[in-house]
């Protein structure tokens, strides 16, 4: 198996190379019009909200016995609704106003949780109610506890408020550290198809939030998002949609992934085709968007438009990898973001170090991920330490194809690029900085004139490439 992704893979590689003989002017194309082409953005389109199909049955949780007092455990007469409601053919399961005390539902396919206005579901504390099974968990499958909420293998399910799904407090961290285990996610959908979460108010203490894995066609429209760590983890997912939505969380708002390490790269499910608009952020510890750093399976065809973060501890937007995942981060498109309150800038791109290493790396040059295609416009920045942080670009794999347009507002210092082809920078308006707006290393492309040159010997070396092992890697 390992012999046939290796060579698929590098044919995708070669095949891509006869592409890049365009002229770089070509592949930009009018970007900074503001104008979208079906070659700037090959997955345009393809992302969008699944449609609701009209109930066949609507069932209430009271009718069936839940007491929602908040004391009483509703589990067993919340899952029975949802099972039943599966079981007569899809449609609605009510959940009218009133606190449901719970541990872990599993939704069916066909069926829709509708949380009432003033009601909440609430998260028991007692680990005995959530079951073990295999999760996913920076990038590598593991035992771990379900989720509040879970769906795996299923299609045509949705969650709608305006009501409450509410973690329980006293599940803190992400790691059981007596065991090991993976804490609960609030909300996991795995290997589903037509998702819908719409309008309603989620809050966790621990876990990552929310958790997509091998989903295709799923969408997340004007959710409340209060997360003691990540927001939404898209993990290995196509066509997703993450629109209107507000984020309070202590670490990454929203995380695309794809895998770690040989299982990742070896399994080979990319995250493709993700569009996030209309959305707020405010982070505590880490950055706003962050993609990366588990790209081993790669990452590709992500549009980020009309955003707003309104505070992060590092970046509004952070692009990561590092030798050993392997794979990809291609076609990222970002169009209308306005950036305040970032601790350390607005952009930063690594593909050096980002991320722990894994126990089973991809070996050599393959191992070290491709970067390409990287265009922002219209944007605009207030009183940040730094606009754009890209030093940290591996030398091996250079950068094909960045560029910032209409970039305008305060910062206190400019540019950093190195080991990028194809560079595009034009009608850039801030102001504030000290020193040079531009400093460059083993840089090509536009818009470079009076760039200062950058010492990289004041910054880190790019790593070895990590040795072939004696053993060829195998899933286990």
């Amino acid at each position: 198996m390992k012999d046939t992704v290796m060579e698929r893979r590098r044919f995708l590689k070669h095949a891509s190379l006869s592409l890049m003989a365009a002229p770089a002017t070509a592949l930009l194309g009018n970007v900074a019009a503001g104008e979208e082409t079906q070659a700037q953005h090959p997955y345009h389109g393809a992302a969008s909200v699944p449609a609701k199909a009209t109930p066949k049955v609507s069932l209430n949780v009271r009718d069936l016995g839940a007491v929602g007092d908040g004391k009483a455990n509703d589990t067993l007469v919340l899952q029975q609704t949802i099972d039943r409601c599966s079981m007569l053919g899809g449609g609605e399961v009510l959940v009218p106003a009133g606190d449901y005390s719970t541990a872990a539902l599993v939704l069916r396919s066909n069926v829709t949780l509708h949380i009432a206005e003033g009601a909440s579901l609430l998260g028991s504390a007692d680990m005995a109610g959530y079951p073990l099974t295999q999760v996913r968990w920076e990038g590598k499958w593991i035992k771990g506890y379900s989720a509040l909420i879970s769906a795996i293998d299923s299609d045509n399910i949705g969650i709608e408020g305006p009501g409450k799904i509410v973690g329980s407090p006293e599940i803190r961290g992400r790691v059981d550290r007596k065991t090991g285990l993976r804490l609960p996610a609030l909300l996991e959908f795995t290997n589903c198809r037509n998702v819908l979460v719409e309008n309603c108010d989620t809050i966790n203490a621990g876990m990552w939030s929310i958790h997509p894995v091998y989903c295709e066609r799923i969408a997340f429209k004007n959710v409340a998002i209060k997360s003691g760590a990540d927001g939404i983890d898209v993990d290995s997912c196509k066509h997703v949609v993450i629109d209107g939505c507000t984020f309070q969380t202590s670490d990454d708002c929203i995380s695309l992934k794809s895998g770690r390490g040989e299982e990742g790269y070896t399994i080979n499910r990319p995250t493709e085709d993700v569009r996030i608009a209309n959305c707020t952020f405010t982070d505590l510890n880490f950055a706003c968007i962050g993609i990366g750093s588990e790209t081993s399976a790669g990452i590709r065809g992500v549009r980020i438009e009309n955003c707003k973060c309104l505070g992060a501890r590092s970046h509004a937007i952070y692009i990561k990898s590092r030798p050993g995942r392997g794979a990809f981060i291609e076609d990222i498109f970002v169009d209308g973001f306005e950036a305040t309150g970032a601790q350390q800038g607005f952009l930063r791109l690594n593909t050096l170090n980002s991320g722990k290493q894994d126990e089973f790396p991809v070996p050599g040059d393959e191992g070290i991920p491709s970067v390409k295609n990287f265009h922002f416009t219209n944007i605009r920045v207030h009183d940040l330490p730094a606009l754009v942080e890209a030093w940290a670009i591996h030398p091996q794999k250079p950068l094909i194809g960045f560029s910032l347009t209409n970039i305008t507002g305060t910062v206190k210092s400019g540019i950093v690029l190195a080991n990028v082809k194809n560079a595009e920078l034009r009608n850039i308006r801030v102001t504030g900085y000290e020193g040079p707006l531009l400093r460059i290393d083993n840089v090509t492309g536009h818009g470079l004139a009076g760039a200062e040159k950058l010492d990289m010997a004041k910054y880190p070396k790019a790593p070895d490439a990590v040795a072939t092992p004696a053993v060829p890697y195998k899933l286990h």
